[in-house]
């Protein structure tokens, strides 16, 4: 891993995300790329005869947006790595795509507002977008850490076909960074039943062919996955959580609405996805 893109709008969320990328990049010796997207009127940036800006306005305004984006640096990183910064006037998503693209990114670290509701972190607006079309892994953080690490896994999956086999060797590309204990689990529900030897076996078939460091296989029922997947999290007391995402659906065909309000917000841990 050695390109890290956070994207930043100087919210909360974006200092999450600083923070968490931050750590990532000291473990792993990573280059971070801070980038900072403007959707902006024509007006700004083309400035013809009929523009509402003048070209000191426009530079002025620049200017403030860098400044702040220097100051995200100054805060939230040292100098044990690089940092670089970039602004791109895009949409979003499909700026944070390109970037990716452009600089070969191995990571995106993305902030997410939302409230107690696990679908809340990555259904909707340009977060659910970046999840389901980006072709390399993404971490989405909603929370802050001050002591945060990342000790516990848990690699959440139904460990059904080969090509959640290439997920899952991108997932270890990733833990390997952290030395960390991998807790493989599948949930079962009333109306997916599985007996634990079954859900057992599948997993040490998936996982014969690769080399892993500690881990523990763990079958757990629940009335749902997303609740079985929350509650494993909150009673392992998980540090980050790791699915597989498809790019047609981002994550709605696994995490729906019925997750209950209950579940507080102490138990949204920092999601890391990787598409199928």
């Amino acid at each position: 891993m050695n390109k890290i893109i956070v994207p930043i709008d100087f919210s909360k969320r974006s200092e999450y995300a600083c923070k968490m990328a931050s750590r990532i990049a000291k473990k792993s010796n990573s280059t971070v790329y801070l980038l900072h997207m403007i959707e902006l009127p024509s007006g700004v940036i083309d400035m013809g005869a009929r523009s509402k800006f003048s070209i000191p306005e426009s530079m002025l305004y620049l200017r403030k947006i860098r400044d702040r984006i220097l100051e995200f640096k100054t805060d939230f990183f040292d100098e044990s790595y690089e940092v670089h910064h970039a602004i791109r006037f895009q949409k979003p998503y499909e700026g944070i795509l390109q970037y990716a693209d452009k600089i070969k990114a191995d990571l995106i670290v993305m902030g997410s507002k939302g409230h107690s509701e696990f679908e809340e972190i990555l259904i909707g607006s340009n977060t659910e977008k970046v999840v389901r079309r980006a072709n390399i892994p993404v971490i989405v953080v909603k929370k802050d850490s001050k002591k945060f690490r990342i000790k516990n896994i848990v690699f959440a999956s139904n460990f059904k076909n080969n090509s959640k086999k290439e997920v899952f060797r991108k997932f270890l590309d990733f833990a390997d960074h952290f030395n960390s204990e991998i807790h493989l689990l599948k949930v079962t529900t009333p109306t997916k039943f599985e007996s634990t030897h079954d859900a057992t076996q599948k997993i040490e078939d998936f996982i014969k062919e690769f080399d892993l460091p500690k881990f523990s296989i763990n079958i757990y029922n629940d009335a749902s996955i997303e609740k079985g997947i929350l509650n494993f999290s909150r009673d392992l007391n998980a540090d980050l959580i790791a699915l597989s995402t498809s790019g047609r659906s981002g994550l709605s065909h696994l995490f729906s609405a019925s997750v209950t309000k209950s579940l507080s917000k102490k138990a949204l841990k920092p999601i890391l996805t990787i598409k199928a």
